[in-house]
């Protein structure tokens, strides 16, 4: 079997991590992205003659960031706690 080379988060999987990571023990936490804004001239015809000019917009960090109220995007930090340290069931035995 091949072994994986990506590895896809939603929102509230990412913002979980990155709570768990930090030791955050309490509040609502979600993620946010910081973005950059950049100016560059592209080549668009087919010689390299033609430019137009472009806006690049570059991710430039993600974190997390505390939420006064729940939405989409939130993990309630004590609720994770909660469940991290939930006493995990034994497996279930074979008849």
């Amino acid at each position: 079997m091949a072994e994986a080379d990506r590895y896809m988060f939603d929102h509230k999987e990412l913002a979980e991590a990155l709570i768990t990571k930090q030791g955050i023990r309490e509040g609502l936490w979600g993620i946010a992205v910081e973005f950059g804004l950049a100016a560059v001239n592209v080549p668009v015809g087919p010689d390299t003659k033609t430019i137009s000019p472009a806006a690049v917009n570059l991710v430039q960090k993600i974190g997390i960031q505390r939420f006064p109220e729940a939405n989409n995007l939130t993990v309630d930090a004590g609720e994770l706690q909660r469940r991290a340290g939930a006493p995990k069931r034994p497996p279930a035995r074979k008849k």
